[in-house]
């Protein structure tokens, strides 16, 4: 192989896709020239990354498996409990049966960009996504717990099919007459959850984003609505706008 150049290798090993790597692997294998001993090892340990992350993808579908005969299974999560400002959002996914998106996890452990890129995927795919918000009025009239059952609800009731059962992240949402599993940390042990965690995240963020060109004092494009000091600084100097939670921001006005 001594007689293909480098360059070309490279350029082969770039433009490969997962399933033509195990062919360059073996192809060039055999070439001692440091820098193609160097590809075939990034493309190796690149591989043996895919399948750890498809097994970690299958461990997440525990309960998605258990309840497979069940018909359509639906994880549901919120985003915005803790903000002093916006609305508090809830995602329904329902995930095909034998769905294969790889990355999905817990919305916080990713970054803005693998969120975006995952919403995108999980909207094209899913056979249902629903969405529900309450606001920041609505927060203050009842309480932030109980905001999140009606978003959570709501997001229910958003879907395009019925769900057989719910897969929520630790809660029980009263009123909903469909079967309901709480899970501790859902948004870490069970796919359908987690993609509810990214939709949610992903909406909610691009809505702060929104309100930030509204009332760019507060930097809520950065923050989403959290306590950061420049919030905080910005909460006392010119006070609270419409979208504020007043119950969550007595310690700073």
């Amino acid at each position: 192989m001594d007689n293909v150049s480098i360059s070309f290798i490279k350029t082969e090993f770039k433009a490969a896709s997962f399933d033509e790597l195990p062919y360059l692997i073996s192809k060039y294998s055999s070439d001692d020239r440091k820098q193609v001993v160097e590809l075939v090892s990034r493309a190796v340990k690149k591989l043996d990354a895919l399948e750890k992350e498809k097994a970690r993808i299958e461990k997440m579908k525990e309960y998605e498996k258990k309840y497979s005969g069940m018909g359509y299974i639906c994880g549901i999560d919120e985003v915005g409990r803790g903000p002093l400002a916006g609305p508090v959002v809830a995602g329904a996914v329902i995930l095909p049966e034998d769905c294969d998106i790889l990355y999905i996890n817990d919305s916080k452990q990713l970054s803005e960009k693998k969120r975006e890129e995952l919403y995108d995927i999980i909207m094209d795919k899913a056979v249902g996504v629903g969405i529900g918000y309450n606001s920041p009025q609505r927060i203050d009239e009842i309480n932030i717990l109980n905001a999140t059952y009606e978003a959570m609800a709501q997001a229910v009731s958003k879907l395009p099919v019925r769900p057989d059962i719910l897969l929520n992240d630790a809660v029980t949402i009263p009123g909903v007459d469909i079967e309901q599993v709480p899970i501790i940390k859902g948004d870490a042990k069970s796919i359908s959850i987690a993609a509810a965690s990214i939709v949610a995240k992903v909406t909610r963020d691009r809505l702060m984003v929104e309100y930030d060109s509204v009332y760019p004092q507060y930097a809520f494009a950065s923050n989403k609505g959290y306590g950061s000091a420049i919030h905080i600084e910005a909460l006392k100097k010119y006070g609270p706008t419409p979208i504020h939670r007043r119950s969550f921001i007595g310690n700073f006005i």
